[in-house]
């Protein structure tokens, strides 16, 4: 029973990668064979987008397996070059059971000005993403990657990569993937707001009570 229990989680699994693979390619999050998702199993393995193919056109027995070093499990295709950040931030959180890496073009644009996206203007996204850092650059698919985003994991759950791209991490897929969609409108509306003279940040005051939200819907409390 355990073992089919096991079999079912990773279709299912595999089945909301391909979906989310595609909206992030439909919703124009990536362009040709860019973006990495992956997914956590409960028995510590990773399953993930493999390299070199669109995730518009990504199927089902294209995704990759592999344990927590990044050996390859299973699979007939390499797994994404991103894997090292993947896997540096699975170790780092164990609440964290998904990761989307993608490309929108207004979060990139702010990671390609240098400009990150820590100021607290939008409730729904203090509550929901918190403080959204900028890491320095680091060349992609290296250990340089891991290093450039230590500072922030333990208490982000989006961060932008300087010159790249962003990363949104969840407690499942979709909870992954609607950080990544939400991320990028916010940056979005920051732009539109700098345009119309700059966004205004909340006060501390109206951050304590937002916190204070956070704390009892999602029990995690929003670091000022």
């Amino acid at each position: 029973m355990k073992n089919k229990g096991s079999l079912r989680e990773k279709e299912k699994l595999i089945s909301e990668i391909v979906e989310i693979s595609h909206l992030i390619y439909q919703k124009g999050f990536v362009s040709a064979t860019d973006g990495k998702i992956s997914a956590r199993l409960e028995n510590g393995n990773i399953i993930c987008t493999p390299t070199s193919i669109s995730k518009g056109e990504l199927k089902k027995s294209q995704i990759v397996e592999v344990d927590p070093e990044g050996n390859l499990v299973y699979g007939i295709y390499k797994p994404s070059t991103e894997i090292k950040m993947h896997l540096f931030i699975y170790k780092q959180r164990k609440d964290i059971n998904a990761i989307v890496h993608a490309h929108p073009p207004f979060a990139t644009a702010f990671a390609t000005a240098a400009l990150s996206l820590e100021g607290f203007t939008l409730p729904e996204v203090i509550i929901n993403l918190g403080k959204i850092p900028l890491a320095k650059y680091a060349t992609p698919s290296t250990d340089e990657v891991p290093l450039s985003i230590q500072p922030f994991i333990e208490n982000c759950d989006a961060f932008l990569l300087q010159n790249h791209g962003a990363v949104t991490l969840g407690t499942n897929l979709k909870d992954a993937y609607f950080k990544m969609e939400k991320l990028e409108h916010y940056a979005m509306v920051v732009l539109l707001a700098r345009i119309l003279g700059g966004e205004k940040n909340l006060s501390n005051e109206d951050l304590k009570k937002l916190s204070d939200i956070s704390l009892k819907i999602y029990g995690k409390k929003i670091k000022i």
